[in-house]
Parts: structure tokens; sequence; C-alpha cells
């Protein structure tokens, strides 16, 4: 289905003429169509950082959070700000990103079979813990976890001074957690961040169906 399994912040190939382009063009885009609110635009970028328009969705993203994680902006209290009529609470040169974020959605689904859902009881869950952390989930040991929805079963962050710092905590944490019941992509995390491609950061959209993460899987 092609939906993001893992996110990051800042993005491993933005540069600052490549961001100052895709923000004015993002913006071009909300005021083309007199949108006001709290709104994302998502653009694909290719092997020569040239970038193209994929969506406007108007609302936040699931991953949120690792802008708030490396800003230390609250999107959600601003979203509401905005319903609200109030102005934003900062200014475009407020903005600070001194920090790296990783989010990984733990879903109820079996990479092994396509990602195919895997809905059912959840049997036992312990949840990592410890300093970088964030975790936005709302399951519980004994919940029935349903098919009539989406997958995801929460959201698992990490942040650090430097990206090697988030992925290490991240590491950590996808250790640490214990999550029996459904299958769940907890498998497929730990492979992508041992993948040398994910870790040198020189890696492309493709890489959840390359062999070497599906053999990692297999083991």
């Amino acid at each position: 289905r092609y939906q993001k399994v893992i996110e990051e912040a800042p993005s491993v190939v933005m540069t600052p003429s490549l961001r100052e382009a895709m923000g004015k063009a993002a913006v071009g885009v909300a005021k083309a169509c007199n949108y006001y609110g709290a709104g994302t635009v998502e653009f694909v970028v290719d092997d020569q950082l040239n970038f193209y328009f994929l969506e406007m969705n108007t609302r936040l993203q699931v991953e949120h959070p690792v802008t708030e994680l490396i800003t230390g902006i609250d999107l959600v209290k601003e979203q509401i700000r905005i319903a609200e009529g109030e102005e934003l609470s900062f200014n475009q040169d407020d903005i600070r990103m001194n920090l790296h974020a990783l989010e990984c959605r733990i879903n109820a689904e079996d990479a092994l079979r396509n990602f195919m859902p895997s809905p059912g009881i959840i049997e036992k869950l312990r949840l990592p813990q410890g300093p970088g952390l964030r975790i936005d989930e709302g399951i519980f040991e004994g919940y029935n976890f349903p098919f009539y929805y989406d997958s995801l079963m929460m959201k698992l962050m990490s942040v650090g001074k430097t990206r090697a710092d988030a992925i290490a905590r991240m590491k950590r944490a996808l250790a640490e957690l214990v999550l029996t019941g459904p299958k769940t992509t907890i498998p497929f995390h730990h492979a992508v961040l041992d993948a040398e491609e994910f870790i040198s950061g020189n890696y492309t959209t493709d890489l959840a169906d390359r062999p070497e993460i599906k053999n990692k899987l297999s083991r």
C-alpha cells in the first residue's frame, strides 16, 4: 500500500537552497487555493535534487511529531490557535532545527507477507523507557486490535543531537519494546535501521522492497 513506515527530520537530502525553494512552492500551493490553517504539502525528490509536487493534506500528518521534536513547536496547539482565529505564536525566522528525530510506525502488519494486516488480541505490551523518546499510542494488554481501521498501533519516536544519536536511541527503544499477539512491523524496523543504506542516509523509497531487508526478516 506504499504508506510511509519510517520518517525522519530534517531530511538527509535537504540543502538550504532546496529547503528555500520547496518552502516557497509549498506556500504558493496554499495561497493558490486560499487555504488558511494547518496543512502539509508533500514533494518527492529525485537523485538530481529536483522536486515534484505530490499532494497537499489539509491537516497535520501522522509524522508531525518529528517536526515538533526538532523545533520545539507544538503543532497541534498552533492548529487550535489558528482555528480560534488567533495569530501564530512564532514566525519563520524563529524556527531552529538543531536536533534530529526519527519516527517508526508500529503497525499491525506482517512485513513478510507484503505488509498484510494482522489484527488480534495484544497479549503482552511493555513500552521502552529512557531519554530522547516519545511514544504516541492508544493500545493496552488484552485489547483486540481490529481490522476495520488503519493498522497503526503506535508511533515510536527518538530524538538526538545528531542523526546517529537518534538512530542509536531508536534501536535501543525497538529492542526494549515488547508487543506480542498480532504480527507487527517491529522486525522490519530492526532490519531497516541495520541497513547500510539507511545508516549512510543514501536510501530511496524502494528500500522496503530490497532483498537484503526481506532476507533479514526471514531469518
